[in-house]
């Protein structure tokens, strides 16, 4: 099997590797604790991520909700009381989450801060919570409060700015096809028909300029790469107003971890159509998650879908669902948590999961501002042995191997001087099994994750 690195054809320039803070931020209280995780995330001797999605959340009206789950709900800096119908802003509010963003912006990796909502303050919804309509399927936002919610998000967002945050991009809706609602709820969540979700996208487009603020639209968060996608990225693209202040289309690739053809349509379909705007692959996790924390399986299937996103959907920035989740035995005895690290509810125990070290092999080695590479190869209808490439900054070749069948021998057919191969499998994380001088052949090992540096020197 030979994969082409001395012609490789150059794609995007990358952009970078994120996550999100919702909900773990909240409960993360611990000092030490705090630092420990941000260094995993966003030190240079973790993932070294530099995207970070911060949560405004639409706060939980404790005499009225749906949702069970703590770590579901969230708080918010707008104090409302249905009782005298008025509300104040108390910015002391979420200080957990904040104190966590700080630390993780004070190691300097980040260049790239959004905050996002996954609904309109309760204070603004029809059912007076913030986690969808009761019938789904049906906005929970009526019309008459579109612009309460854009003034309450962009009044979060310029505090959060005047407290010395450097918030680049908006996004206000998230994943707005779902049905959101209904008699059982999880979590927050806000439907929006496509006509609804441009026309509060527009309403946030004309609040930007009004207001003179310093940040980007980015969105609609679409919660799949097909479906009413094209439609959310026809609509947006013939508002004028909107492509004035959004130059990203963010969406997740839920839903088809199997599915490489569907990348190369998106790709093929959209993103070739579109080359005004930079496509963003804003939230994945597996889904429904079958991998427990402690199964490298979850690391393999995490690296397969980055390197799919990337390479064959056309994504210039991956980002994760939730950097942690809390614990959650099964019958097995094992936890199904789907972030890459996991917490009991208070934080008194927590680890890194498989599925980490799968983000690892792209994040700690493939520097922002990287080129993708067509190295020629593409999986067969087993979809278990991929081949990712990268060109740096510093003109390295950094090639990723996702190998989750049987051992093969692979061969390259680039010129270089030197090569080191890092590799991760079920036993051992991160291993640097060969740094020397370049060989263009090697074998992978069965389950395993190489990361493979080639230099001209």
């Amino acid at each position: 099997m030979n994969i082409n690195l001395k012609n490789a054809k150059r794609l995007q320039e990358l952009k970078g590797f994120g996550t999100s803070a919702c909900w773990w931020s909240h409960y993360c209280k611990d000092e030490k604790i705090q630092n420990e995780i941000a260094e995993l995330l966003y030190g240079d001797s973790g993932l070294k991520l530099n995207i970070y999605r911060y949560n405004i959340g639409g706060g939980t009206d404790m005499g009225n909700y749906r949702v069970q789950n703590p770590w579901r709900r969230t708080e918010s800096m707008y104090v409302y009381d249905r009782e005298k119908e008025e509300g104040y802003w108390d910015y002391a509010l979420d200080k957990t989450a904040k104190e966590v963003m700080r630390k993780c912006l004070d190691l300097g990796n980040i260049d790239t801060l959004i905050v996002f909502a996954n609904s309109p303050h309760w204070a603004h919804t029809s059912t007076g919570q913030a986690s969808g309509s009761l019938m789904m399927h049906t906005c929970n936002l009526p019309k008459a409060n579109y612009r309460k919610f854009a003034d309450y998000f962009l009044t979060a967002t310029q505090r959060l700015i005047d407290e010395g945050f450097p918030v680049k991009y908006i996004s206000p809706i998230n994943e707005p096809q779902w049905k959101w609602g209904g008699s059982y709820v999880w979590q927050e969540g806000c439907h929006y028909e496509p006509e609804e979700m441009v026309e509060v996208m527009h309403i946030f487009a004309e609040e930007i300029v009004n207001r003179k603020m310093d940040v980007k639209l980015y969105g609609p968060e679409s919660g799949e790469m097909m479906g009413l996608t094209p439609q959310y990225l026809d609509l947006l693209t013939k508002d004028e107003l909107i492509m004035s202040v959004m130059p990203i289309f963010a969406y997740h690739s839920y839903h088809d971890d199997n599915n490489p053809e569907i990348r190369v349509d998106f790709k093929n379909q959209l993103v070739a159509s579109h080359p005004e705007l930079r496509f963003d692959m804003s939230e994945w996790c597996e889904l429904p998650n079958k991998s427990h924390t402690k199964n490298f399986k979850g690391a393999l299937i995490t690296a397969r879908i980055i390197g799919q996103d990337l390479i064959y959907a056309g994504a210039e920035s991956w980002t994760s669902w939730v950097a942690i989740n809390q614990y959650s035995i099964k019958e097995d005895g094992f936890d199904y948590s789907d972030a890459t690290l996991t917490a009991t509810d208070n934080y008194e125990e927590w680890y890194v999961a498989e599925r980490y070290y799968g983000f690892a092999h792209f994040s700690k080695y493939i520097p922002v501002n990287s080129t993708c590479l067509d190295n020629g190869f593409f999986p067969d209808e087993n979809n278990d042995f991929n081949v990712f490439s990268f060109l740096t900054p510093d003109n390295k070749t950094i090639t990723v191997i996702v190998n989750e069948g049987k051992e093969k021998e692979i061969t390259f057919d680039g010129d270089f001087g030197t090569m080191e191969v890092i590799e991760s499998t079920q036993v051992y994380k991160l291993k640097t099994i060969y740094n020397g001088e370049y060989k263009n052949t090697l074998t992978v090992k069965e389950n395993s994750i190489l990361t493979i540096i080639c230099d001209k020197e």
